[in-house]
């Protein structure tokens, strides 16, 4: 038995704007798109660590690589309908050690222009 959940729903939507050294608005901006992973609760959403890596990877994909909503919803369809959960993964793990390289201040530079 793991001694982490990593499906287990624990964050709000602030502490991950924290972890990216993101605006609280731009995250609720890609909820509002659809972009980040679906919610069952209408009051208190909460995301888990797996969740955290799709979300990070949208943030890389609209702050970094300027692609727009309906691209990220293009990338987000392929990675889910055509990765099985493991090597989904294996890819946002690798996607995460290359954004280890960027600071959370050049995104936030990109994101103030």
């Amino acid at each position: 038995m793991a001694l982490l959940d990593n499906n287990k729903d624990i964050l709000p939507l602030s502490s991950i704007a924290e972890l990216l050294t993101a605006k609280i608005r731009t995250l609720k901006m890609y909820e509002e798109k659809g972009l980040l992973p679906k919610k069952k609760s209408l009051t208190k959403k909460l995301y888990s660590i797996n969740d955290v890596k799709i979300i990070t990877f949208v943030h890389y994909l609209a702050s970094m690589k300027k692609i727009n909503a309906n691209g990220i919803k293009y990338i987000l369809e392929m990675l889910e309908n055509n990765m099985d959960e493991k090597n989904k993964n294996d890819f946002l793990n690798i996607v995460e050690s290359k954004l280890d390289n960027i600071s959370g201040t050049d995104i936030q530079d990109i994101e103030s222009m």
